[in-house]
């Protein structure tokens, strides 16, 4: 049985370890799609965090695909010197690179890109970038066939120029390549048209040109074997057209599923918590069955333990880690060396904060597409910290100023989590539908981390003069309060059935609803709790999180994670005082 950790090989390109970053816009290009200091730092963390194959994002072999505002680019030349100095960044780090093909096809925006859109055929599609429109893409002729062609292969080239070792074609989500597969989507009459053969020429033929006329370089075919609506692919024929990529030359094949016409909704090609771990795992497991390449698998599979089931199971040979990665770059570092990793939440915030237009984010990671503002920063050593509350905020200070402190957690409750455990219990969190088990998850093994950083945690304790005694540092993570004594009817009102009706999830899929919830009907009582608190005169005291202003999880971790990372303040460590908590 594969081990996760093993060594694999796509196409003569030897990989560390059967790990991989997926593709996943960061929007860190400059306005014209250059790569900048914030992309190499983006994706250097991963890499240096141990990923075995580093995917850089969607970048469209002609300016017609080009579907983002600070979209990568790669359909010119002029892109080359920053992609090289990306690659040089990722091979230095251990990781192998590849760049993702994709045309954005009837979903390239005019406004993006300055020209109109093209496609299999002239059906209207419904675009969310920035704003909602109906885009009319122009079919493509013959001629305009062979452009595309040309267009994929003089990118291919220009990926191994800047040192690439791989590329992939993005046939998946709803993209041009997509498009022609789907009936819907593709309403030709031509050899293009018609049966699935034909249908999957188009993509299969870029695949066979890229073979013959870039030799040497792997190519990996990306393919989404199920759409999840009516006339979208199906997964028989989505298997089929893996098995056919692979007998034209396709190193490996990457399986995922879902489109933007997917129902209930798009989310399902990047499944948010309330789907399943391991959502698409059984469809990488039969395309494993059906060809004789290395097959990739996706979705939901940021559990160390699930990955490496998957692994040694034989359903898949590489595991794609997307959203795990943007939480913890760590991960595959920290898997490997069987310590706790930051758990996604599957919230996609990630996804529906950079479709708004801005860069990546994440909730539970604050320096994801912010790593040059962390590049510096360390926390002050020598300290002894008391932390009031095991929330999110007071979790993650406690993570992260472990190291070189004596940090204690004191919390009233009887586990960690606070109040963020109750946002399982919620309709909704963010934009998808809430899940109580990925909270569970995430505080889990925020809670394992502080433990094996040394940190020592006191439930069904009071913030005593005793145990404040010797604080040099008291860091109040005590949450928000609700307003008007609702403080005690929300819990019990979120444990009730009428938590998740179908009224319950119309109320709180409002943004008004959801900004009085999160803060109007909530302050923060940090200040409060400091004024009472039996200190001696020395000790400083910061306020974090939902204590210093009541607001959303991204605000309250952010809050945490600045105050650790930014303190100014060094001390020298004191011999006479123990440095571990462990210790004691």
């Amino acid at each position: 049985m594969a081990d996760l950790f093993d060594p694999v090989d796509i196409g003569g390109v030897t990989l560390r370890n059967r790990t991989l970053l997926p593709s996943m816009t960061t929007r860190l290009a400059d306005d014209d799609g250059h790569v900048t200091d914030a992309t190499v730092a983006y994706y250097r963390a991963r890499a240096e965090g141990g990923v075995g194959l580093v995917t850089v994002e969607m970048a469209s072999p002609e300016i017609a695909g080009k579907h983002r505002f600070h979209e990568l680019g790669i359909y010119h030349d002029r892109f080359l010197p920053g992609l090289r100095r990306l690659v040089d960044v990722l091979h230095e780090a251990g990781a192998k690179a590849s760049i993702q093909l994709g045309h954005g096809g009837s979903r390239a925006r005019s406004v993006v890109s300055g020209v109109r859109p093209v496609s299999a055929s002239a059906v209207p599609t419904p675009v969310f970038e920035i704003e909602h429109e109906i885009a009319v893409p122009e079919a493509m002729t013959a001629q305009r066939l062979e452009e595309a062609f040309a267009a994929y292969v003089a990118a291919a080239r220009r990926a191994r120029e800047a040192g690439f070792d791989v590329v992939e074609l993005h046939g998946a989500h709803g993209y041009l390549i997509s498009q022609f597969l789907s009936p819907l989507e593709n309403t030709r009459t031509d050899s293009y048209g018609g049966s699935l053969e034909n249908r999957a020429r188009f993509g299969l033929e870029i695949l066979r040109r890229i073979k013959a006329e870039v030799p040497g370089l792997p190519v990996i075919f990306r393919i989404g074997v199920e759409d999840f609506f009516s006339g979208g692919l199906t997964l028989d024929e989505g298997i089929q057209v893996g098995c056919w990529a692979e007998r034209d030359g396709a190193d490996a094949v990457s399986v995922t599923a879902g489109h933007y016409r997917s129902l209930p909704d798009a989310a399902r090609m990047i499944p948010p918590m309330m789907y399943p771990e391991a959502t698409f795992l059984d469809y990488a497991a039969r395309m494993k069955r059906s060809v004789a390449v290395p097959v990739i698998g996706v979705g939901r599979l940021g559990d160390p333990e699930v990955a490496a089931r998957a692994v040694a199971e034989g359903k898949l040979d590489v595991v794609a880690l997307g959203r795990p990665l943007i939480a913890d770059p760590q991960w595959v570092a920290k898997a490997q060396a069987g310590e706790p990793v930051r758990r996604c939440l599957a919230c996609n915030h990630c996804v529906t904060h950079m479709r708004s237009g801005a860069t990546l984010s994440c909730v539970v990671n604050p320096a994801t597409g912010r790593e040059l503002e962390y590049a510096d920063a360390t926390p002050a050593t020598g300290r002894r910290i008391v932390v009031l509350g095991a929330g999110p905020a007071g979790l993650t200070y406690a993570a992260q100023v472990a190291q070189g402190n004596d940090v204690v957690v004191i919390e009233r409750a009887d586990r960690p989590g606070g109040a963020f455990r109750l946002t399982g219990l919620a309709p909704r969190f963010n934009d998808v539908v809430a899940a109580e088990p990925t909270f569970a998850a995430y505080v889990a093994e925020m809670e394992r981390d502080c433990a094996r950083k040394g940190v020592a945690f006191h439930y069904r304790t009071e913030a005593t003069t005793e145990l404040l005694r010797d604080a040099d540092l008291v860091v109040v993570a005590t949450g928000a309060r609700y307003r008007f004594g609702l403080g005690a009817v929300v819990p019990r009102l979120l444990h009730t059935r009428a938590a998740r009706s179908r009224a319950a999830h119309r109320l709180f899929a409002s943004d008004r609803m959801r900004d009085w919830l999160y803060h109007r009907l909530r302050r923060g009582a940090g200040a409060a709790v400091a004024a009472r608190l039996p200190l001696a005169a020395r000790t400083e005291v910061v306020v974090i999180g939902d204590a210093a202003r009541a607001g959303k999880a991204r605000e309250a971790i952010t809050s945490a994670y600045d105050a650790a990372l930014r303190s100014t303040t060094r001390t020298t460590p004191d011999p006479t005082r123990p440095t571990e908590v462990a210790s004691r």
